[in-house]
């Protein structure tokens, strides 16, 4: 199915919105409940304009991903462009190292070109999924174009022997995903309610005294999408404790109120909170 132009298989698309929205559905209680209490000042009609149109690029997303096995790197550039890949040549040639904050906001999947438009090597920062399948599927598809996923764990790892080689290199790591409940350190506002987060991007990015960027992914229409890089910090290593988190956490609270459409409801994001954790 996936030889088919993307054209074609936006068709499976809006079949597939029709299964995730209505009958069976797909989180639908999860996503309400998320929206509602993120968006407290909206009517339910707003609401609900939302949530539809979520799912249709939910279902979009889908048929994105799966497209990516036969999806060339040329029709790729095509699709997914950098605007500002000047910054990147700057940083690189000012022997930064980068520590880069993404989200599962619009198709962060097709972050596989950026090597194409950059001499970093990119370092794609994970969480294994459960599921072992879908995981090696997955990752086939991240080590496109110089492209390398690597487990959390490995991490400092990866660093080291990039450095003792001589590689720069850019860390991607996804920001918004949801600690373990063990692994929670910090707490702070999102979306109108508090929101465990990783330290993991600003310990890192000091550590090692790397920029910190924001890869601020917007949709241009169905199958396109445009990256911007924002530099939120160039140099890390004396900054007060928790400024990176807190303005990137921010940053993509800004991102996500704009076109909230583009962020996946889906995650059970707030299923740890002050009531049952202690930070």
């Amino acid at each position: 199915m996936t030889l088919l132009p993307l054209r074609v298989l936006y068709v499976f698309s809006d079949f597939l919105y029709l299964l995730l929205y209505y009958f069976p559905s797909y989180r639908r209680k999860v996503v309400k409940q998320n929206l509602r209490n993120s968006f407290p000042e909206k009517t339910e009609k707003e609401l609900v304009m939302i949530e539809k149109k979520f799912y249709r690029h939910l279902a979009d997303l889908v048929i994105e991903t799966l497209k990516l096995t036969h999806l060339s790197n040329k029709e790729l550039e095509r699709r997914f462009t950098l605007s500002n890949p000047e910054l990147l040549e700057r940083l690189y040639d000012a022997g930064r190292d980068l520590a880069i904050v993404h989200s599962h906001y619009n198709n962060w999947e097709w972050l596989v070109c950026i090597p194409r438009y950059t001499r970093y090597k990119l370092i794609g920062v994970y969480k294994p999924l459960q599921s072992k399948l879908f995981d090696r599927f997955m990752n086939k598809h991240r080590t496109r174009n110089r492209s390398v996923p690597t487990p959390m764990k490995h991490v400092i790892r990866d660093i080291v022997e990039n450095r003792k080689n001589n590689i720069r290199a850019m860390y991607g790591f996804v920001a918004d995903q949801t600690p373990a409940k063990p692994d929670i350190r910090y707490s702070t506002e999102f979306l109108n309610q508090d929101t465990p987060v990783f330290l993991g991007i600003e310990k890192i990015a000091a550590k090692y005294d790397m920029a910190v960027v924001f890869f601020n992914v917007q949709k241009i229409k169905r199958g396109f999408y445009n990256l911007t890089v924002e530099l939120l910090f160039e140099k890390t290593k004396d900054l007060p404790e928790y400024l990176v988190t807190n303005t990137h956490v921010k940053r993509l609270e800004k991102l996500i109120c704009e076109k909230p459409e583009y962020w996946i409801w889906t995650h059970r994001r707030w299923k740890y909170n002050k009531s049952n954790i202690n930070v």
